[in-house]
């Protein structure tokens, strides 16, 4: 079945990972996050090193190590956590990235452009906090 919004499986355990560190009260290991979450280690790993090269996570090294939030929770939007994986969101002219159209308008009048500009705006208008208190 298609789509018409898909996110990557390595957006969603940038989101999801940030969500239940962050509501730890200690450093929380890529072994236990893995588990709860039913992925790939290997793969939440590369996901976990890439929030921390962005300074949202500290990593700990050692037996009682793990990761824990470098930046307070009301101060990360969740578009930053998902532009630290995918990139930045930008606002397309055209759904298809062509650089000449045949026709005068837009035959899906600007509605990719929209769609993109309400994820964005939701996305940056929610915290880290916002979605622990939801996930509660």
């Amino acid at each position: 079945m298609a789509k018409i919004v898909h996110f990557s499986e390595a957006a969603s355990l940038a989101i999801h990972a940030m969500v239940l560190i962050a509501k730890s009260d200690s450093h929380v290991n890529v072994n236990s996050i893995a588990a709860e979450m039913g992925a790939s280690r290997n793969h939440l790993a590369k996901v976990l090193q890439q929030l921390a090269k962005h300074n949202f996570l500290k990593s700990v090294r050692g037996p009682s190590g793990g990761f824990v939030l470098n930046r307070d929770p009301d101060q990360i939007s969740v578009l930053e956590i998902y532009e630290s994986i995918e990139g930045r969101v930008d606002l397309p002219e055209c759904p298809l990235d062509r650089k000449v159209c045949p026709f005068n308008k837009c035959l899906v009048d600007g509605l990719v452009r929209d769609m993109t500009n309400q994820f964005k705006k939701y996305f940056q208008e929610q915290t880290l906090a916002d979605f622990i208190t939801r996930s509660a």
